[in-house]
């Protein structure tokens, strides 16, 4: 469909100043859009116009007639008016909250949010149709010519213009999905059948195509805040927006039959999560017909230089409206810059065919089918024709021809893979239906192995393998030993996801640095292997496990899991043991362990989205809820085993959006060991003597600094988001983000553990002042006496990608080798 009228330009007042956030639609039409902050806009239409109207508050409006089809870099200037015209009351820049007929109309959208759209309704039904589409942008000949593309210059056939940037774009990907959508307002419950989907190139890599429709999360404008990009927006329809934005009565006119009133907005502060745009509000039933939204140019938001939304409303009777079509576009680019290139990624969402009051069973929505069904990734010509719909443009349709061809020319199947292994970590051999990696886990360092090198493989036939095999071969070129392991899955029943797995490993591991035993035989944690550390990390364990594994997942996101192992342990350094006594007398030591242990687990993270239909599955989605809950039994002479206990556990993780205030991140866990054991299988807090900021760990504390058989952690982080910085006139432009956080544990530990473990509790530093080793009670081993705790504040968004944290230690600042004050760091691509 090729678009009829196009134009571009910037307003300006008589001083020759730009007029941010001025309107300019096309004369006769409904179709229009808002100046950004240098009053540069962009207008297209399918339809042919002669005229376009400038107007804002303040200003004389103005009428520009249109010479051709397309117009660009147009220059309007806009006088200033004298006086109000009739009874519309004159705003410039902050607009007053009282005496305001558009905030006025706000509340009246407030009182009436819940009477409209599906929440009038105890069950709803729809049909719905997706279509996602990523765009290389601003195309030009430097582009084109560049070597990059050198053999691949077909591609550029397929470009047009985008109707709401004015920038040359190519398309590159396109998914579309059809679904059936059900809900049940009573229960709070949703389902969503997926009847096809089709993109190209991908058809059945669900990897993909979850990631991207992560991207684009369901919204609803009546919500006070929306969240995409893992960011929290201020809605311009919130019951907050009177803080966040300015609101004017700008016009009023029939659309569908409806008389409407046309509302601007735009933000009051800068460096805010907020928009800028207007909407059309019915003035009986007070719904939305139509909304527009644009990304306030400062928004403290990184790798996304624009974001527009459209939703428009379809009337289906006096106090109904309900969401006919959704458009969502975001520009990606390293820089903000008007000319910097970047990514186009698009959704158009049409929903039709809507039902009510169609009551389902309660199974209905709880039942989850995992089944992958080929099937609807391969739906021909005749199901898109009779489901899609809105007609492809030309282009989109080239796209599909376009990358089959691409994927023949060698070069991009080059390029591809480079991002392929960039993605995953893993370098594909399809032809062995193998991948090579991790190959981030290649080089490591420790004070016991020194240098260490790690080469590993997995088996791959596919998005969805219903078993999958891995291992690993790893060298210290310190104590010269090599390590290895080896690692199976089968996935037995697909509806309930029955796994059976097992494995072994025989490693050098750092056990100190966690709360929670891992049972992955091929897991390594970061302590393990860190580069550089704040204290000498020595207290590393040799370990050999042997574990077999059974879960289920009967309920979706409900998952039981029984493990049995096999462990031994011994110490891997000349400065660190493991040593108990095993006599009464306390005259004979053992300084190894071999234990069997059998492991109950229940985890429920209610809200998780996974891609993937086999023995593996990928996480798509964030701020779901994480409930862990374990119970380990001690198996004594079963294999040789030395000891029998009983442990539970229970952890709880959530991240929480705090609507305009940011992300808090909460972690708690508790646990209790019930007999005697030795070191090897207590509860070290977990200290961090890497320079990285690793969350659930204690920044200022040194492995096996304490040790406990029963305790509690707390840890909480909250990232404001800029939130402070941007009120900040000389630190707004940076778009920094504060954090801080504080964490705490108590803990203790019997005197029968403390008894037995008195000869590995020499070499740390529990023995001090030259105390004999006799008096050792828990308040000398455990935070028993008063929490442990500590305190951060941390700038992220340096550089868009560096995170520093300042850690102080609030107690425990007379213990030997304490670290009172420490700085660590992190990188990451956050948005």
């Amino acid at each position: 469909m090729v678009s009829q009228t196009k134009v571009s330009g910037v307003v300006f007042d008589e001083q020759d100043n730009p007029v941010p956030f001025a309107n300019v639609v096309y004369v006769g039409s409904n179709e229009g859009t808002i100046t950004n902050e240098n009053g540069r806009f962009y207008l297209e239409s399918e339809k042919t116009w002669d005229k376009i109207k400038v107007s804002f508050i303040g200003f004389t409006e103005k009428e520009i007639a249109l010479t051709s089809r397309v117009n660009y870099d147009m220059k309007i200037i806009l006088a200033q008016e004298a006086a109000a015209i009739d009874e519309v009351f004159i705003y410039s820049g902050k607009t007053s909250k009282k005496n305001n007929p558009a905030i006025d109309i706000l509340r009246k959208i407030w009182s009436r949010k819940k009477q409209n759209g599906l929440r009038q309704f105890k069950q709803y039904e729809y049909d719905k149709y997706e279509k996602i589409e990523f765009d290389l942008n601003t195309i030009d000949s430097a582009l084109i010519n560049s070597k990059l593309f050198r053999g691949m210059e077909f591609i550029f056939d397929q470009t047009d213009t985008s109707r709401v940037t004015g920038k040359t774009y190519l398309p590159i990907f396109v998914n579309e999905a059809v679904s059936k959508v059900y809900g049940d307002n009573e229960s709070r419950k949703e389902k969503e059948d997926l009847l096809g989907n089709k993109n190209s190139g991908f058809n059945e890599n669900q990897t993909i195509i979850g990631f991207v429709k992560d991207l684009y999360n369901d919204y609803d404008v009546y919500e006070n805040y929306l969240k995409f990009f893992d960011k929290t927006f201020t809605s311009p329809i919130s019951r907050t927006g009177i803080q966040t934005y300015n609101y004017v009565l700008a016009d009023s006119a029939y659309i569908d039959n409806k008389w409407c009133y046309n509302i601007i907005y735009y933000p009051r502060r800068t460096n805010e999560l907020t928009f800028k745009g207007d909407f059309w509000v019915n003035d009986s039933t007070w719904a939305i017909k139509e909304i527009n939204m644009q990304l306030s140019k400062s928004a403290n938001i990184n790798w996304v230089k624009e974001i527009y939304l459209e939703q428009e409303f379809d009337i289906v009777n006096d106090t109904t409206f309900l969401l006919k079509r959704d458009y969502f576009l975001s520009d990606f680019a390293f820089r903000k810059k008007e000319e910097s290139r970047g990514l186009y990624g698009k959704r158009t969402t049409l929903y039709d065919n809507y039902a009510f009051n169609q009551k389902k069973d309660k199974e209905f929505y709880d039942k989850e089918v995992y089944y992958y069904d080929k099937d609807v990734y391969n739906r021909g010509d005749e199901f898109w024709e009779k489901n899609r719909k809105e007609e492809l443009s030309a282009d989109e349709k080239g796209v599909y021809k376009m990358l089959d061809t691409l994927k023949t020319v060698k070069k991009f199947r080059n390029l591809y893979n480079l991002g392929s292994v960039l993605a995953s970590g893993y370098w594909e051999f399809p032809s062995l239906n193998l991948d090579y990696g991790p190959i981030f886990s290649t080089f490591g360092f420790n004070e016991v192995e020194g240098l260490r090198i790690r080469t590993g493989a997995r088996t791959y036939f596919g998005q969805n393998d219903l078993w999958r095999t891995e291992g690993f071969l790893a060298y210290g070129f310190k104590d010269e030993k090599f390590k290895f392991g080896i690692s199976g899955k089968w996935l037995a029943d697909k509806k309930n996801r029955l796994i059976f797995s097992g494995g072994y490993r025989q490693d050098v591991e750092q056990i100190g640095a966690s709360l929670t035993t891992s049972r992955d035989v091929l897991g390594r944690n970061l302590a393990s292997s860190s580069l550089v550390n704040t204290a000498s990390n020595d207290k590393l364990t040799s370990i050999r496990l042997t574990n077999f594994a059974v879960e289920i997942e009967p309920v979706r996101n409900l998952k039981f899991r029984t493990d049995f192992s096999l462990r031994s342990l011994e110490s891997a350094s000349e400065t660190f043991n493991l040593e108990y006594f095993t006599d009464a007398s306390e005259t004979t030591t053992k300084a190894d362990l071999t234990q069997t242990e059998v492991v109950f687990t229940t985890i429920w993270e209610p809200g998780k989205k996974t891609s993937g239909f086999g023995v593996e599955r990928r996480v798509v989605n964030e701020w779901f809820p994480s409930f862990f809950l374990s119970y380990t039994r001690g198996l004594e002479g079963t294999l040789n085993s030395d000891f029998e206990y009983d442990r539970l556990q229970f952890s709880f993780r959530k991240a929480i959006r705090v609507g305009g205030f940011g992300q808090l991140n909460v972690s708690t866990e508790v646990g209790k060991t019930f007999g005697e054991v030795p070191l090897a299988l207590l509860s070290p807090v977990p200290g961090n003597q890497s320079l990285f900021s690793i969350f659930n760990t204690y920044s200022q504390l040194n492995f096996y600094e304490f040790v406990t058989d029963e305790y509690a952690s707390v840890q909480l982080e909250h990232n404001f988001g800029g939130r402070i910085f941007s009120r900040i006139p000389f630190l707004k432009k940076l778009n920094l983000r504060e954090i801080v956080a504080i964490r705490g544990v108590i803990g203790n530990i019997s005197q029968e553990n403390i008894d037995l473990n008195r000869p590995a509790f020499e070499n740390l530093r529990f023995i001090q002042n030259d105390l004999p080793i006799s008096t050792l009670t828990s308040q000398d081993i455990a935070p028993t006496a008063e929490p442990y705790f500590e305190y951060s504040f941390g700038v992220g968004n340096i550089f868009k990608v560096f995170r520093i944290d300042v850690n102080f230690r609030g107690n425990y600042n007379d213990l030997p080798d304490a670290r009172s004050f420490g700085v660590t760091g992190s990188f990451g691509f956050f948005f």
